[in-house]
């Protein structure tokens, strides 16, 4: 390869100290994995080029935010005409929707997507309504299964992704295989369908057949606005959080986590994928300033990357606390080895999940400062609870709030 190829992208970044939206040009060396930084409006060099280990160009697309020495980069545009040359149609993007019949595999199901080279870019659990479902299935109107199937779709929670990759849409249905899973299972019989599907209603997941209607579908169930979309499926009654940490979503972990939480009898009953900015961040862990030492590299890890946010039904004889382990993954080694810190974690920084139990008593309060209007400013709530509502409310629809996030450990 040659050791000066290189990828540039346009990137903003928001200055909070100037209140100003900066522009640079973001090289890529896919050589040795170097990076280079150019200030756009003063036409100079802002970071020379350096190894940076924590970038990767499958982490490099229209869309995606990165982070490069505490600095979160939103990648809107290609810099040249190579660039966009070499990478427009390898990030291609496309819908991935679990059925109700899915969502007990979505963890299965997820870890088929990574190992097949697709990114998970957005992510929620919903419920559709019968308009959103009919909207979705317009074309299968005359066929005879139509009316079971809008019923089906609508009776439980689904599972929508947008994920990327090379030729996405056509990888995509390749990877779920023929409609029929019992055709699946002799033709094609790695595929999704033929592992986890039933037959022709419950044949377990959905992908659209070409770009025109991956755009359609993918902007039903995550509108470019930024609102809207199906409802999410929060319960707020005796349910605990959980976030799945940046470090284990980019080392592909989300899929065995999950398995791993369904395993041990956890109900999830909401999700959703979300990405972080450092002032976002920091003012949601105001209260830990000058408190835990290692505030700092906290704040670094929640915003280096996507995080997963679920809903967890609490278990009628554990704590899903306990199940998480204590929050230095070496002590979870030895003294818990089967909890998740243990298996996932790497560090106190990184150690895998986030778990916060909910007091009752706490969550009925802030719901009902909530509902009266009495709500204060993200930056002024300091408790557990209060911070867990007002995540839980995001993740359901109930009201749309950049930066959104959960207290530490």
């Amino acid at each position: 390869m040659n050791h000066d190829e290189r990828y540039v992208f346009l990137a903003e970044w928001y200055d909070p100290s100037a209140s100003l939206l900066r522009r640079y040009d973001l090289l890529y060396y896919p050589s040795d994995g170097s990076v280079e930084m150019h200030d756009v409006k003063n036409h100079r060099v802002f970071l020379k080029r350096t190894q940076y280990e924590n970038i990767h160009l499958q982490d490099l697309f229209i869309g995606n935010k990165v982070t490069i020495f505490s600095r979160q980069l939103h990648l809107i545009d290609y810099g040249d005409q190579f660039t966009a040359r070499q990478l427009c149609n390898r990030k291609e993007k496309t819908l991935a929707l679990l059925k109700p019949d899915a969502v007990p595999h979505v963890g299965e199901i997820i870890d088929v997507i990574y190992k097949a080279g697709f990114q998970i870019s957005k992510l929620k659990m919903m419920m559709l309504s019968r308009k959103e479902a009919t909207d979705l299935y317009v074309d299968h109107l005359s066929k005879p299964c139509y009316n079971d199937l809008i019923q089906f779709i609508t009776v439980s929670p689904i599972i929508a992704m947008e994920i990327l990759g090379d030729e996405a849409i056509s990888e995509w249905k390749k990877l779920i295989g023929p409609a029929n899973p019992s055709m699946a299972r002799t033709d094609s019989p790695g595929t999704i369908r033929a592992k986890f599907g039933t037959d022709l209603l419950r044949n377990t997941v959905h992908g659209p057949d070409c770009f025109a209607t991956a755009a359609k579908e993918l902007e039903l169930f995550f509108p470019s606005s930024g609102s809207g979309g199906p409802a999410g499926t929060a319960k707020f009654t005796n349910c605990t959080c959980c976030v799945i940490k940046p470090h284990a979503i980019n080392a592909g972990q989300l899929g065995k986590i999950l398995i791993a939480i369904r395993d041990e009898g956890f109900e999830i009953s909401a999700m959703q994928m979300f990405h972080m900015d450092r002032v976002n961040v920091e003012e949601f862990y105001e209260v830990y300033k000058g408190v835990v030492t290692d505030f700092s590299d906290m704040v670094t890890e929640l915003y280096s990357g996507p995080c997963v946010a679920l809903e967890i039904q609490q278990h009628c004889t554990k704590t899903f606390r306990e199940f998480c382990g204590p929050a230095d993954p070496e002590i979870a080694r030895h003294l818990r080895p089967g909890t998740l810190r243990a298996i996932f974690g790497k560090s106190r920084i990184q150690n895998a999940v986030h778990c916060t139990d909910l007091p009752e008593d706490g969550l009925l309060e802030i719901k009902d400062r909530w509902t009266k209007g009495r709500f204060q400013a993200p930056s002024l709530i300091l408790s557990q609870a209060a911070l867990i509502f007002l995540a839980l409310c995001w993740m359901s629809g109930l009201f749309q709030l950049p930066g959104l996030d959960y207290p530490p450990m």
